[in-house]
């Protein structure tokens, strides 16, 4: 299998209309071999919306990772030298969470996953999921694109007109983004016109 041995961590931050389809990429990723590792703060479980209720992203999250649920950031720092995965992904990732990446703000355990995967010298891959990354958030992607070790998934604009700032990942580019990511590289176009 593609991925056997790999050591996968899995973030999830609040773009909820975005969960979904990035959960089926992780669970095609889990099916060829990866050993998924899964970080989420505790209000993704409290929160329903209409794309989902809090238990059932819970629920769908520890089947995914086989019990290996992180949600206090106590927890998501041992996989710094304790416990290193060979990459961190997170998606999606909403504006907020990206700007605390961009900031060292390592406040939830998502994103102290992603600091410990970075201090261990190993690949972040980013997907985004948010209305305003062509907006106030602007400064922090441009930052992100330019560090060593973080790569994106691409991403197009997902309605220009109505919310000409809002940008999405590509949930199906996300095995080519993650390929490429262990080796280094950024997939290419990273930005894909509709």
């Amino acid at each position: 299998m593609k991925y056997t041995g790999l050591k996968i961590g899995w973030g999830i931050t609040g773009s909820y209309c975005s969960i979904a389809p990035f959960l089926e990429v992780a669970w095609q990723i889990k099916n060829e071999g990866a050993k998924i590792y899964t970080f989420a703060s505790p209000t993704l479980f409290q929160t329903d919306t209409r794309f989902g209720l809090g238990a059932m992203w819970r629920e769908r999250l520890l089947e995914i990772c086989a019990g290996n649920l992180s949600t206090s950031i106590v927890e998501a720092e041992n996989f710094g030298p304790k416990e290193p995965l060979d990459i961190m992904v997170i998606a999606p990732l909403t504006g907020t969470s990206m700007a605390k990446i961009a900031l060292g703000i390592s406040d939830t355990p998502v994103i102290m996953a992603a600091k410990a995967t970075l201090r261990n010298g190993k690949p972040l891959l980013l997907a985004v999921s948010s209305n305003d990354i062509l907006g106030v958030n602007a400064d922090n992607l441009g930052k992100l694109l330019s560090l060593k070790g973080i790569y994106f998934v691409p991403f197009r604009q997902d309605d220009p007109y109505k919310k000409p700032r809002s940008l999405i990942a590509l949930a199906e580019r996300l095995p080519q983004a993650l390929d490429a990511a262990i080796k280094g590289q950024q997939v290419q176009p990273i930005f894909v016109v509709n």
